[in-house]
């Protein structure tokens, strides 16, 4: 008699393909950029929540990138590490643009060569 156990499907064993890099998003280089400021000062993450008014694991959720906050908590944080939203910004903006730069000149790249086709 033939076995009935149903067979199964063949397990691809080849390593996945390295997906292209993806810009950072904004809340990931803001918490980069909130914690850097926070171990310059030489400060617990206790410690400047309790200044911005905010709980502990809410500023580390924010610092990891994990959390989307509000212009308020943001207001809160860069206050309590005495710098201004501006200042954060700019920050913020000048991290962003090295891989904004980097995916621009890609696809100009493909459409100078679709061009040329």
């Amino acid at each position: 008699m033939a076995s009935s156990l149903p067979s199964r499907p063949a397990i691809n064993r080849t390593a996945p393909e390295p997906s292209p890099a993806r810009e950072p998003l904004w809340r990931q280089v803001l918490g980069e950029r909130l914690r850097g400021l926070r171990h310059e000062r030489g400060e617990k993450l206790s410690e400047t929540a309790s200044r911005a008014g905010v709980s502990p694991q809410y500023l580390s959720e924010i610092e990891r990138g994990v959390k989307e906050p509000s212009s308020e908590m943001i207001a809160a944080v860069a206050g309590a590490l005495d710098v201004t939203l501006v200042d954060l910004t700019l920050a913020v903006a000048e991290s962003l643009r090295p891989a904004q730069q980097g995916a621009s000149r890609g696809a100009t790249c493909s459409a100078a060569y679709a061009l040329a086709a």
